[in-house]
């Protein structure tokens, strides 16, 4: 890590920014500091070392993957259990004036201030990816804080709020598991593999063995879903393809063949079934449409390029 973006540790415990300040510490031989209290929040991003936070006289232990947050009013100290170990950590310090203008904007930002608030809740884990996020994003706001590019102060809003909406989101996505997620994993997967194989003899095996599940699961999720069968769902897809391939001045007989059907009789009863009307009917009701449209655009200008500049 950059060494340039680490502060010398100070034991101010106030602020001097009225919204936010962010510290990287790195330390060996830390001396403890005695308990105390604030009168904002405080983020305790955990990277390195053999500590614990005391809060309340109960000792908590830290492990990297952890953040602590401290609510205002809450008596707290971190203590290094083994002083010849480094000792590294994020400490970030924002304000309740801020938090209720992002609270204002989405409640989405304060999950974890009202779990630290509410339920007393000061420790969250988070997956190792997860963290390695957060840590990403500190940084990125240290390097503009102590940079001077253009639009630095607009990119350290931006970073501050993206910072604490990540902490937020990652612990509440690892909490609250989207229902349904795998579910919809499979519906996207079956439904691009569908409109990509047309030309196929597609059946519910076919699809069974070729996403490993099975293909009563299939059948009945769909009809979930959607409440029409796979073959529907087919047929549907199917016939949209050679409607806009005729739309396009295709050939008939190309497109049902092209696009999955085994033979004229078959597209034309599902064709007709589902627009109102044969293929060939379709044909020359949309080209009249079209020839119609053409006709009646002004001089210099035809149908199919409505804008002006």
């Amino acid at each position: 890590m950059r060494q340039e973006l680490r502060s010398a540790f100070n034991t101010r415990q106030y602020m001097l920014s009225k919204d936010f300040e962010i510290y990287y510490y790195s330390d060996v031989h830390f001396h403890n500091v005695d308990p105390h209290r604030h009168t904002y929040y405080e983020f305790y991003i955990f990277l390195e070392g053999d500590a614990a936070l005391e809060v309340d006289s109960a000792q908590i232990p830290l492990q990297k993957g952890s953040i602590a947050l401290i609510p205002p009013g809450v008596t707290h100290r971190s203590v290094v259990l083994d002083p010849d170990k480094p000792y590294r950590r994020f400490v970030f310090w924002i304000s309740r004036e801020y938090c209720n203008r992002l609270l204002a904007e989405s409640p989405d930002y304060v999950y974890l201030m009202q779990q630290a608030t509410a339920k007393h809740r000061y420790i969250f884990r988070y997956t190792s990816n997860g963290f390695n996020l957060i840590q990403s994003k500190v940084l990125r706001l240290l390097e503009e804080i102590g940079g001077n590019r253009y639009g630095r102060q607009p990119a350290i809003t931006l970073c501050v709020n993206d910072l604490i909406l990540s902490m937020n989101r990652s612990v509440y996505e690892d909490e609250h598991p989207a229902e349904g997620s795998d579910d919809s994993d499979l519906f996207q997967n079956l439904s691009t593999y569908i409109e990509e194989h047309l030309e196929e003899d597609l059946t519910l095996e076919s699809l069974a063995q070729q996403f490993y599940v099975s293909k009563y699961y299939i059948a009945h999720f769909f009809k979930k879903t959607l409440g029409i069968s796979v073959h529907q769902y087919i047929m549907k897809k199917r016939l949209e393809r050679c409607r806009a391939h005729i739309m396009a001045g295709g050939d008939i007989s190309r497109s049902y063949m092209e696009y999955g059907f085994k033979d004229y009789s078959n597209f034309y009863r599902a064709f007709k079934k589902e627009y109102g009307m044969s293929p060939k009917e379709f044909r020359e009701v949309y080209t009249t449409k079209v020839t119609n449209r053409s006709d009646n655009a002004p001089e210099g200008e035809s149908a199919a390029s409505p804008f002006r500049l």
